[in-house]
């Protein structure tokens, strides 16, 4: 497993950031490595994300050194969902199943999580969330089909989309960790425009299905001061709950958005218009 450890910034001194620092305290570059597990440890409401891309050989989750645990999940709740082949996922005490675009949740006290593809020429990509728990849900697998969906925004303002809540409360029950997709209708490139902060959780986006050639640029910071990051295919970025999160692509794109605080409320957001921002 490859983890790595990112600080929390304080508004005021990422003001201060060049585009080098943004990208490297922000910007999770590479997400899927063949045969392994990678993992970002952000001080951010102690928010974990990274990915399992099992091809030869099935992948077991570990304890890290930042967990301090004798298992992973002993005190940690973990989401994924699936964009590349079919996976199977392997517990102490059950088997799942996971396809393209279903999730699993993982609950507190989860023991033996090993990963593996079932056709290595179609290898499966878990993007994973995980958050501290301290209550224990059942695991369980989510499909489409279960997801609350929510289709936003307009073809006019170029923000026609589709959220789909995967692991989330109207779905199932979990500790504070929340994740979905969401799909930009043909023609829009905005996500989440207007853009809002939400100070009692934070959030990491996920993006993927970017055709070749083309680019996410996500904005980020203060309302009232914002920045910048471009994006590739399947790289992840890091949001502060201070933070604005949006974007917008040089093609319609789909990303996962994954939140973890003290606040599950997804509409308890501060918004703001497009025509106040700076």
């Amino acid at each position: 497993m490859k983890t790595e450890l990112r600080y929390a910034g304080h508004p005021l001194d990422v003001k201060g950031y060049d585009t080098e620092r943004i990208r490297k305290e922000f910007l999770i570059e590479k997400v899927f490595i063949p045969d392994e597990i990678t993992l970002v440890y952000s001080m951010n409401d102690r928010m974990m994300a990274g990915g399992a891309m099992p091809v030869k050989k099935a992948l077991k989750l570990e304890a890290v050194e930042m967990v301090k645990a004798s298992y992973f999940l002993e005190r940690r709740e973990m989401g994924m969902i699936n964009i590349g082949g079919e996976a199977v996922v392997e517990t102490a005490d059950a088997v799942f199943n996971i396809g393209h675009k279903e999730a699993l949740y993982l609950g507190k006290g989860t023991k033996d999580v090993v990963f593996k593809s079932v056709n290595p020429d179609k290898p499966a990509k878990l993007y994973i969330n995980s958050a501290p728990a301290h209550h224990e849900y059942p695991s369980k697998r989510i499909t489409l089909k279960d997801a609350e969906v929510v289709v936003m925004g307009r073809p006019e303002e170029s923000n026609h989309r589709t959220i789909n809540k995967l692991v989330h409360t109207s779905v199932l029950p979990t500790c504070q960790l929340q994740m979905g997709m969401t799909e930009l209708k043909q023609g829009s490139v905005w996500n989440t425009m207007p853009v809002h902060t939400h100070i009692r959780r934070m959030e990491v986006y996920f993006y993927f299905e970017v055709p070749e050639k083309q680019a996410v640029c996500h904005f980020m910071g203060d309302p009232d001061e914002t920045r910048h990051i471009w994006m590739k295919n399947e790289q992840a970025v890091i949001s502060p709950s201070w933070s604005i999160h949006s974007a917008a692509g040089t093609s319609n794109y789909t990303f996962i958005w994954g939140m973890c605080g003290e606040n599950m409320d997804y509409g308890d957001v501060d918004t703001r218009m497009p025509d106040t921002l700076k």
